[in-house]
C-alpha cells in the first residue's frame, strides 16, 4: 500500500533458469532485442523480462486498452497498478468470473476489439491470451501478463496470434456466438478501407457465421479452422510458396481464397463486390477487383495483371516466334532451374536414374583396404 492507502501490486519474477527455459522463441528475431540478451545468466534473463512487460503495458495504456498502469520496475520487480476492491482483494480471472447473461455478447467483441487494436496500434501480439490471462473487473475485461508478448512482425507472431484466438474461441463459443478461428484472425489482422468501420466489419462477418450455422454447415466450419491452425501464413510476398499459381487464383477473382490476403496487401476491392443487375434483369455477382499493394507504392490492378499474364502466355504459346525478338533471334523457353517445378513422375524417374547411377559406381569402387595401401605406398612407405 503507499502512503495515501491505495493498493498497488508487485509482480516479482524468479530467478530459476528453469521457468525461462522455453522463453527463447519469444525474444529471439525481435527487433527490440537484436543485440542479444544473456540466456545463461537467469538473473539478467529475468531483468530483461521484468522490462520487457514494462514496456508493453506502456504501449496498451497509450493505446486505450484496459490493462494494469506500470509504475515502477527494478531488477525482477516490476509495480502497477492494482485490479481489485478496496480490500485488497484482486478482481477474478475470466475463468473464474460469474458473466451477466446480457453481457456475454458485448464481452466477447470487447476482447477482440482489444486484441484488433493491440495488433494494430500497439504492434503487439499477446502470445499467451486465454481466459486465465484475462481479469474482470468492474464489468469490463482486462489484459495482463504481457511479458511474453512479441512485436507482430515477429518470425512467430502469427502463429502466436492464431493460438490466442483458438483460446478465445474455445471459451466464448459455449457461450455465445463466435466469428470462428478463420473470421477471427480476418477481424484482427485486416486493415480497414476507407468507408469501413471495426464495427461494421464485425458485423458483417458474424453474420457470415451466423448465416454458416443456420446452414448447417457446422462440420465444415470446424474443418476449415482445423486446416487454417496448421496452415503457413507468409509475412511478405518473397514468403509465398507458390507465386505463380496464386497470381492465377487473384487473375480468376479469387483473392479470398488466399490465406495471407489480408496481411500482406493483397485483396479483392471491397468496393466493387456489390451485386448488379444484369439485362435480364436478374440479379448478378460481378467478378471482384484485385487490387496489388507494392512496397514501393505501386498499385496495380488484376486487370493489368491479367493483360500482363495473357502476354506472357502468348509468348510462350510460340505466337511470333517466326517473327523474331528485336535482335531477331527466335523466342526460346526457358526451362526453370532447380526441381521446384518439377512433374511427380519425372522427378520419380529422376530420382531412380541417379540411383542406378550410383549402384554402376559402387560396383567399380576400389576396396577401402586396397585404397588405403596404395596411398601408404605413395607415401614411400610413411
Amino acid at each position: 500500500m503507499t502512503p495515501d492507502k491505495k493498493h498497488l501490486a508487485l509482480k516479482i519474477y524468479k530467478t530459476s533458469i528453469l521457468v525461462f527455459k522455453d522463453r527463447d522463441r519469444y525474444v529471439t528475431g525481435e527487433y527490440r532485442f537484436r543485440r542479444g540478451y544473456s540466456k545463461h545468466n537467469p538473473r539478467k534473463m529475468v531483468r530483461v523480462w521484468a522490462e520487457k512487460e514494462m514496456r508493453n503495458l506502456k504501449r496498451l495504456v497509450t493505446a486505450g486498452i484496459r490493462c494494469p498502469s506500470p509504475i515502477e520496475v527494478r531488477e525482477n520487480v516490476l509495480v502497477m497498478d492494482f485490479l481489485g476492491d478496496d480490500d485488497g482483494w484482486a478482481s477474478p480471472r475470466l475463468k473464474d468470473a460469474q458473466l451477466p447473461a446480457e453481457d456475454v455478447e458485448r464481452l466477447y467483441k470487447s476482447m477482440l476489439e482489444a486484441t484488433r487494436t493491440m495488433f494494430h496500434a500497439c504492434k503487439l501480439v499477446h502470445a499467451d491470451l486465454s481466459e486465465y490471462n484475462v481479469l474482470y473487473h468492474e464489468g469490463e475485461l482486462w489484459f495482463i501478463d504481457v511479458s511474453q508478448s512479441v512485436e507482430h512482425d515477429h518470425p512467430s507472431a502469427f502463429d502466436f496470434l492464431r493460438k490466442d484466438l483458438t483460446n478465445i474461441d474455445d471459451f466464448w463459443k459455449v457461450r455465445t456466438g463466435t466469428l470462428g478461428l478463420r473470421r477471427s484472425f480476418e477481424y484482427v489482422t485486416r486493415e480497414l478501407g476507407e468507408n469501413e468501420s471495426a464495427d461494421a466489419l464485425f458485423a458483417r462477418l458474424l453474420d457470415e457465421a451466423a448465416k454458416g450455422d443456420d446452414g448447417g454447415d457446422d462440420a465444415e466450419g470446424e474443418h476449415e479452422d482445423a486446416v487454417f491452425k496448421k496452415a503457413y501464413i507468409p509475412r511478405t510476398l518473397d514468403q509465398v510458396f507458390d507465386p505463380e499459381r496464386d497470381a492465377e487464383k487473384l487473375n480468376r477473382g479469387e483473392g479470398d481464397a488466399l490465406i495471407y490476403s489480408n496481411v500482406i496487401g493483397v485483396e479483392p476491392s471491397r468496393a466493387q463486390q456489390q451485386q448488379t443487375e444484369d439485362d435480364t434483369g436478374a440479379t448478378a455477382k460481378p467478378k471482384k477487383a484485385v487490387v496489388v499493394h507494392f512496397e514501393d507504392g505501386r498499385d496495380v490492378s488484376g486487370d493489368e495483371l491479367e493483360s500482363a499474364s495473357e502476354s506472357d502466355d502468348d509468348e510462350e504459346d510460340g505466337e511470333g516466334a517466326g517473327e523474331g525478338d528485336k535482335d531477331g533471334k527466335a523466342f526460346v523457353e526457358r526451362q526453370p532451374r532447380g526441381h521446384r517445378h518439377e512433374d511427380r513422375d519425372a522427378k520419380k524417374e529422376r530420382k531412380k536414374a541417379v540411383k542406378e547411377e550410383a549402384r554402376e559406381k559402387r560396383k567399380n569402387k576400389m576396396p577401402k583396404a586396397e585404397k588405403k595401401k596404395k596411398v601408404k605406398a605413395s607415401r614411400g612407405g610413411k
